[in-house]
């Protein structure tokens, strides 16, 4: 079984041409609501291909948060530990341009209340799964004391550091795959990441820091692997983008469901991108994942890129 802890939103998606610039006025093409938060995204994609999901988050007492429940529980999420309270469910505000690019504002809403005494309240849930999937648009200090219980039972954690924040010592040596994109191990680590070599070098001070595994998702360069000491490039597919909203969410989905299932990264990994590649050639967040009988029939029909390791790792 795998957990998602995290954030359960509504996502307002405007299409337009051009994100506007800062004191600029487009007119949008599109208006839509979906459902979205990158833990009920991560956690719907798992579900919807085939994977036992559990989640643990909070939600208003208003109508988004009913419709949020309904889609995930719809998507095969078991969602009997998520609480409604007194404030608004999360909200996402999102610009989607005519190339699939986007630009996103987060409130977080009732997933700021998610603490300590709730992940108390719902131990046993911990003890009983495999896998513990977390991000942090839910307070850094909850999945810190959640991964610290999960790893006293021995369960594997992977962490989502998105958005990107300083990550402790603790989080760090209880964390055991951390999948970031290379703008957030830019700002979680300082250092430049514009090219796979210091993409490379600051993912080797997050390893000399303890953290075990890390995975950098880098959009249409592919995904960069560092483990052991060494650097895999597994290379993006090529494909023509119409909304990137939920990449990187399907991408975990897919890989924390893979890795469920065979505890092999590089094939994780590859999973992951078949999730995230189908993803973005169809609108909206949480429905534009695939269905399992989509996701194979899509998997049969493309090619995956090689992936190759990059010379001189130590």
């Amino acid at each position: 079984m795998l957990l998602v802890i995290g954030s359960i939103n509504i996502d307002l998606v405007s299409y337009t041409d051009e994100i506007p610039k800062i004191g600029e006025t487009v007119i949008g093409t599109g208006f839509y609501q979906y459902p979205g938060g990158k833990g009920a995204n991560q956690a719907v994609c798992a579900a919807k291909l085939g994977a036992g999901v559990c989640f643990f988050g909070k939600v208003g007492a208003d109508t988004h948060g009913d419709f949020m429940l309904g889609n995930m529980a719809e998507s095969g999420v078991d969602i009997f530990a998520v609480e409604k309270i007194g404030t608004p469910t999360g909200l996402a505000s999102i610009s989607v341009d005519s190339s699939g690019q986007n630009s996103i504002i987060v409130i977080p809403g009732a997933n700021s209340c998610l603490d300590r005494e709730y992940i108390d309240r719902n131990i046993n849930t911990i003890k009983n799964c495999n896998i513990i999937l977390a991000q942090l648009e839910i307070p850094f200090d909850s999945v810190e004391y959640a991964f610290k219980a999960a790893k006293s039972f021995n369960k594997t954690t992977i962490l989502n550091p998105a958005p990107a924040a300083p990550l402790s010592e603790g989080m760090i040596h209880n964390t055991d795959i951390l999948v970031p994109n290379e703008h957030e191990l830019s700002r979680i680590t300082g250092m430049d990441c514009t090219s796979l070599e210091k993409i490379t070098i600051a993912a080797r001070s997050l390893n000399a820091r303890g953290a075990k595994c890390i995975i950098v998702t880098m959009g249409s360069e592919g995904v960069l692997l560092y483990h052991e000491g060494r650097s895999c490039v597994f290379p993006a597919h090529k494909i023509k983008a119409v909304d990137t909203t939920a990449a990187g969410d399907c991408f975990l989905g897919g890989f924390a469901r893979s890795y469920m299932i065979n505890k092999d990264v590089g094939e994780a990994i590859i999973q992951g991108q078949l999730v995230a590649s189908y993803s973005i050639q169809h609108q909206g967040a949480q429905s534009s994942m695939p269905s399992y009988s989509q996701f194979e029939e899509y998997a049969e029909n493309t090619v995956v890129p090689e992936p190759y390791e990059l010379p001189g790792q130590i």
